[in-house]
């Protein structure tokens, strides 16, 4: 089969198609035909050795894939060769053929489009047990959505309405502010792509004025010079939703 492989420490440059052997799966695994392969943050840090989890070498980045059940190993049951489903997979997902556990291959509708559904587990999934099972919301309360035109910020805006909140949308562009109001967003505040201790201020103060005064849950996907500001406009008993970095770890006082 042929595979997308990191071979080395690097950026998306580094990366290389090559013909390879087809993976050997065994019990409570299911060989799936990929038809696609979600393309996530996490994957662009594996691949730089910055994750977590560190494959080894060589090996194909993409952690969720949607596509044909090839094959199941034995004392797999709820799905059965051609079947349409996604997966959770970790790595390997850039190939012709991947290898999931049972537990986290799914069936998908004959109407979600394969693109849909190995876009939809990591975004969409983070986000859902973010807001529903850490943040609680009650109807009516004010979430804000940090780096909320990306790929887990869009999917909590969409949630977040679909919960009953009013949700706010801070992206660092006009353009992406525009976006996510296209998707339901209540209201959106451009923040600055830098932040010093007079912006990260004036940040603060524009959360408050645009919420009318605070948010109960923050959903923060970007980190940084964006975090501490965001918490100082928390209402009494908010909830502060760890999600990502890319802005770096912050550090609050």
């Amino acid at each position: 089969m042929k595979a997308v492989l990191s071979k080395e420490v690097g950026g998306p440059e580094t990366l290389v198609l090559e013909e390879v052997a087809s993976p050997e799966f065994g019990k409570d695994q299911v060989l799936v035909r990929v038809k696609a392969c979600g393309v996530n943050f996490p994957d662009s840090l594996m691949i730089k050795d910055m994750y977590q989890f560190k494959p080894p070498r060589p090996f194909s980045p993409g952690g969720e894939v949607a596509g044909l059940v090839e094959s199941v190993g034995e004392g797999v049951t709820h799905v059965k060769p051609g079947d349409r489903v996604l997966a959770s997979i970790g790595n390997g997902g850039m190939a012709e053929l991947a290898v999931a556990a049972a537990h986290s291959v799914m069936p998908i509708p004959d109407e979600m489009p394969f693109e849909e559904a190995a876009a939809f587990m990591m975004t969409y999934g983070t986000s859902y047990y973010a807001l529903k099972d850490r943040a609680d919301p009650k109807k009516g309360e004010k979430l804000l959505v940090l780096g909320a035109a990306g790929g887990v910020g869009i999917a909590a805006v969409e949630l977040g309405k679909a919960m009953g909140l009013e949700v706010i949308a801070a992206c660092s562009s006009q353009e992406k502010v525009d976006f996510c109001l296209s998707k339901g967003a209540d209201k959106g505040l451009v923040y600055a792509r830098e932040l010093d201790k007079d912006g990260m201020k004036a940040f603060s103060g524009d959360i408050k004025e645009i919420s009318g005064g605070g948010v109960d849950i923050i959903y923060d996907g970007v980190g940084g010079n964006y975090a501490e500001p965001s918490l100082r406009a928390m209402n009494w008993e908010g909830r502060f939703l760890v999600i990502g970095f890319p802005a770096g770890i912050p550090k609050i006082p």
